[in-house]
């Protein structure tokens, strides 16, 4: 069955909830451990259904934000999402207090009851309101962005399509349409910083009425960071400051020389080579059909993994009006499949995409081959990040396919931008913290403290000619500070521990790929430090795993002549 034919059909709230109120009854009374999970699936089995119908009606607005029924299920799903939010904390109560506990954790992964006890901190039925006007402020922000429309060179682009002109060879055509991408964001200035203002406000709302006392700890706890905290994060930070920014640092300033400028403007950050960038050789279709080739040779089981992709059409990846910006997956656990969204360019970021987001896909598909708990399906989301980053490097023997003549400049390419994006990624979660620190901070108060960073972690930023970027709105084109509070360190976590497989994968080590294929079925069932060690990988948080990453990555590029591309 394809994607198109997948059928959606909003649930009752009511006779779900009676259901599960039935169900979770019987639950209490149970003293078999047995009968026990024989219930318990019975729930789940519901709780999967209520997502897939959730997720099919995301997908399909995110697809086109102006297909009227899916934009009416859209604010339907805001209002009633944190109602199934209070079903489940009253099943996470049961569990966490049950006289059969001992025996069930026997039967139900570790990382099930943590889980449990992030969301009965992170919920009460007094923030549901609460909730349901966060989420309308998401939808506001999405569906804004979504409708941009960017007039350039006489053709209308939007927010992911005038990417393709920001990386243009002709140094003027970068500046100018960055230019006209930043005059979107300055004539809806006002909009924008009215709606991240209400988003601060409502999420510190919620943070107060549950006791904390800032938003950052339910933050903290929305994301289900199971064994960390904002100190190790902090301490974290640390070691990005001392090892990576400077790395970094000096591959900007190779850049720039390569280039040939005397100074490296915001509009060239995103161009590494005078002959352009590496672009992907071929039509849509035809990068789908390279992809199927790179994974049947990659292994039996990405093969068979990418063949139902293709057969059940289980992506939407090209930009057009109406649709979200960026790139996600999703999955549909009624269907046991994944789903690739994304926004292509024409850039390398196409062939980044596939190679991500099906890092994600894998991953699902893996796991709901054997897991039925919903919340151990997919692990949290700095783990998460761990399957699409890695893809990426696993899949770099494949890239002649999509890059051909190119492909040597790809790599550089690659390898320098992971390097390059540790200290943005890091910036963007110190900004959250502060913002959160300081709700009530004006709206200019928030962009200084932006560009203020920036030139802590990003000390290569000349912005000079660019208002909008000089005063600290650069943050506004990064929607996880709007939509998912917090979850952005993830990314930054995640490639370090890709940029381990990388150097293990460099270096032959055999047994690199068979523990990523074992970690992506381990999905959900353990915590992130946890997933780490079963990888075969050491934690970014232990001091020491760090610096050699990053002497690996040093000595990696120098061994190419970029200068000659």
């Amino acid at each position: 069955m394809k994607f198109k034919e997948f059928k959606y059909e909003r649930p009752d709230y009511d006779q779900v909830k009676g259901q599960l109120d039935t169900l979770q009854n019987e639950l209490k009374e149970c003293s078999d451990v047995n009968s026990f999970m024989e219930i318990f699936d019975k729930i789940n089995q519901i709780r999967s259904h209520v997502q897939t119908m959730a997720s099919l009606s995301s997908t399909r607005y995110s697809i086109n934000t102006a297909d009227e029924f899916y934009e009416k299920e859209n604010d339907y799903w805001d209002e009633i999402s944190p109602m199934y939010a209070s079903t489940n904390s009253d099943l996470y109560k049961i569990i966490l207090n049950h006289k059969l506990r001992n025996e069930l954790e026997g039967r139900i992964p570790s990382a099930f009851f943590k889980l449990a006890e992030c969301a009965i901190k992170s919920f009460d039925e007094k923030i549901i309101s609460d909730m349901q006007e966060e989420n309308k402020l998401i939808s506001r922000q999405a569906k804004l962005y979504a409708g941009a429309k960017i007039d350039f060179e006489g053709k209308i682009y939007n927010l992911s399509s005038i990417g393709v002109k920001t990386t243009d060879k002709d140094r003027k055509t970068r500046e100018s349409a960055i230019q006209a991408k930043m005059k979107w964001f300055e004539e809806n200035e006002e909009e924008i910083d009215e709606i991240f203002d209400q988003m601060v406000k409502v999420r510190t709302t919620m943070a107060h009425k549950l006791g904390y006392s800032s938003f950052t700890e339910l933050g903290y706890l929305r994301m289900s960071r199971l064994d960390y905290n904002a100190d190790m994060v902090a301490n974290y930070r640390k070691q990005v400051l001392n090892f990576i920014v400077p790395a970094a640092k000096e591959l900007y300033d190779e850049q720039r020389e390569r280039l040939g400028y005397k100074e490296l403007r915001y509009f060239d950050e995103k161009i590494e080579f005078l002959s352009g960038n590496p672009k992907p050789k071929g039509t849509t279709e035809e990068l789908i059909q390279a992809a199927n080739k790179m994974y049947h040779e990659l292994s039996k089981e990405t093969g068979e993994f990418f063949d139902v992709m293709v057969e059940q059409e289980l992506f939407d990846l090209e930009s057009k009006p109406n649709k979200q910006g960026g790139g996600y997956c999703t999955d549909f656990p009624d269907y046991k499949v994944p789903f690739i969204f994304s926004n292509f360019n024409g850039t390398s970021g196409d062939v980044d995409v596939l190679t991500h987001e099906a890092g994600h896909a894998f991953q699902s598909y893996m796991s709901q081959k054997t897991i039925t708990i919903p919340e151990c399906m997919f692990p949290t989301m700095e783990s998460a990040e761990i399957h699409s980053m890695s893809m990426e490097f696993f899949a770099h023997p494949w890239m002649p396919y999509f890059f051909k003549e190119e492909t040597d400049k790809y790599y550089y390419l690659h390898v320098a931008d992971a390097m390059k994006f540790v200290p943005y990624g890091v910036l963007v979660d110190h900004f959250q913290h502060e913002i959160y620190a300081n709700p009530n901070c004006t709206k200019d108060e928030r962009k200084k403290m932006w560009r203020d960073l920036e030139k802590k972690y990003l000390p290569h930023k000349d912005y000079a000619g660019c208002d909008m970027l000089e005063k600290g709105c650069w943050w506004y084109q990064q929607g996880h500070i709007f939509q998912s509070p917090f979850y952005y360190i993830d990314y930054t976590l995640a490639q370090v521990c890709a940029l381990q497989f990388w150097v293990r994968m460099i270096n032959k080590d055999e047994k690199a790929w068979s523990d990523y294929v074992h970690l992506c079925g381990l999905g959900g069932t353990k915590t992130f430090l946890e997933l780490v060690k079963e990888a075969g990988l050491k934690s970014p948080f232990e001091d020491g795993t760090i610096e050699p990453v990053v002497a690996t990555v040093k000595e990696y590029l120098s061994s190419i002549d970029a200068k000659t591309f």
